[in-house]
């Protein structure tokens, strides 16, 4: 049976609007304003929220009563749409005082989080949905990466999170992560006497270029594939980009990945 995302977009719009908390809340909050029980609210929203919406109300009572008589009808059609705005707020840089005064609908975020978290977990429901079909995509043209010998727990987490990584989009992270499966799996492989010189040459924080250069200078002494550093090169150089140049496209990713994997192919051939 076919999975239609489409549908499971719409059916999870579908369920917000039906039980939309943001419209009696709203409703809520401008009748204790209207009727003067505004301190009621204290007992029910967190502290940082009450604060703020008591400094808005005295402000201009009248005001507030109608601008959150306005929400309560606006809420059930918009909810999840705040919701995501709400959520890529968090994600994002925000310059203090901004354009103005906290919006409402954030307001309503910000109090309703501290509850039960329905409007953020529709906003994570949504941003998920949408990651499916181009994670589907990008995994269709990958293919196991099958090695003769194991490297270590530690580097299969790495070139998951990596692999995972540019399967939702974050592809300067998945260059960054594919540094660190090739740093860990190189370490496991040094031969015990240049692991050691390795390890006080560089104090312990020997880098992906730094094990590269000794591989390269000790290459008969390592029994590693002589192709193995010319492609482990191309994945320092990627994570390097990622880390001090700027964010990497989806393409740069992928051959990121590509030759990480490639890399280990030809490092653990036994």
């Amino acid at each position: 049976m076919g999975i239609d995302i489409a549908r499971l977009e719409d059916l999870l719009l579908q369920m917000s609007a039906e039980g939309a908390p943001g419209r009696e809340f709203c409703e809520a909050i401008s009748e204790l304003a209207s009727t003067g029980r505004f301190g009621q609210l204290r007992a029910v929203l967190p502290g940082i929220v009450f604060d703020e919406l008591w400094v808005r109300y005295r402000q201009d009572p009248a005001a507030f009563v109608a601008g959150w008589r306005n929400l309560a009808q606006e809420m059930r059609q918009g909810f999840v749409q705040h919701a995501r705005q709400r959520l890529t707020s968090l994600m994002r840089l925000q310059p203090v005082g901004g354009s103005g005064a906290t919006p409402a609908w954030q307001e309503i975020q910000l109090a309703l989080d501290g509850q039960q978290n329905e409007l953020l977990r529709a906003a994570f429901a949504l941003e998920l949905i949408g990651l499916v079909e181009p994670a589907v995509l990008r995994a269709a043209h990958l293919r196991e990466c099958v090695v003769a010998a194991p490297s270590s727990e530690e580097a299969d987490r790495y070139l998951d999170e990596a692999t995972r990584c540019y399967f939702f989009g974050l592809f300067t992270a998945c260059a960054v992560m594919c540094r660190s499966v090739l740093e860990e799996a190189v370490r496991q492989k040094l031969p015990v006497a240049l692991g050691r010189l390795v390890r006080t040459r560089y104090r312990n924080a020997a880098t992906l270029g730094n094990l590269l250069h000794e591989v390269n200078n000790n290459l008969q002494m390592t029994g590693f594939d002589a192709d193995f550093p010319r492609v482990a090169n191309l994945v320092n150089d990627s994570g390097k980009r990622a880390v001090h140049q700027g964010l990497l496209s989806e393409d740069e990713a992928r051959d990121c990945l590509q030759n990480a994997r490639g890399a280990l192919q030809l490092l653990l051939r036994h």
